[in-house]
Formats: structure tokens, sequence, C-alpha cells
């Protein structure tokens, strides 16, 4: 593997896990404070602008065919938008602005629903069809347990 495809992988790898808990804190949080929605932002914006800039990392398996190629797609992009908002919600609410529609806790919320959506559909391709989806995500430090 290229070193400047290793590092993306380190750095996306690092934001998917890292960026977990702030967004589950603050989906839990009654009022979060300016460094955990500083972290949410990073985190967040951080994995966002590496897929606008290099493309998103996973792409659906072989032995994903039909429908859900194209939901395996569509997910992954929805998932991002979803992540850019809550980049931008974060952001607005440590300056003390505030945005229409839902609060970034809200998002989180949805977030925290998605990605466990996310998590069950990548377990399911891992174990039914065999194509190592977890491995894709998870630090090589932990292959060893799938």
């Amino acid at each position: 593997m290229p070193e400047a495809v290793a590092l993306r992988r380190r750095a996306t790898v690092a934001l998917h896990w890292l960026g977990m808990v702030p967004i589950a804190l603050v989906a839990a949080a009654d009022a979060p404070g300016a460094v955990l929605l500083w972290a949410l932002a990073g985190t967040s914006g951080g994995m966002v602008a590496l897929a606008l800039v290099f493309g998103l990392l996973g792409g659906p398996s072989p032995a994903l065919s039909g429908a859900l190629r194209h939901v395996h797609l569509w997910s992954h992009r929805g998932l991002y938008a979803l992540l850019g908002w809550i980049a931008v919600a974060a952001a607005a609410r440590a300056l003390g602005l505030a945005l229409p529609g839902p609060g970034v806790a809200d998002l989180c919320f949805a977030a925290v629903g998605a990605g466990m959506l996310h998590g069950v559909f990548n377990l399911w391709r891992h174990t039914s069809l065999g194509d190592g989806a977890l491995r894709r995500m998870m630090p090589r430090r932990l292959h060893g347990m799938l």
C-alpha cells in the first residue's frame, strides 16, 4: 500500500472512531461545552474534508449486487452529509450562533441511530458475504478479533 494511501486510511479510521465519542456525548448531553463541540466539529469536519478531497474510502464489495450496491453508495453519501451538517452546527453553537433546523444534539442523536444501522449493515456484509467489510474501518490491531 503506498504511503499516501496508508496515511489517508489511518487518518480516516482515527477520525471515524474518535468522532463517535463526541457524537455520542453530545447526543447524551443536555448542554455540551465548547471543547466538546469543537472536538465534534473537528472530527466530523475532518472526515468530510478527507472524503471531499480523496473520495470515499470504502466501496461496495463485488459480493453486493443490484439495489444493495446503490444503497451502499447513497447511504455513505448520506452519512457524510449528516457529518458535514453536524460539523457546521457544532461550530456554530460553539461560536454562539443559532442555525435554523435541528440542533446539534438532535443531529448527533440522528447520527447515533444512522451509525447503528451502518454498523449492522457492515456486520451483515462481513459475516454473510464474507467481504471483510469490518476490516476496512477497524484499526489493524483489532483485526485478530474479526
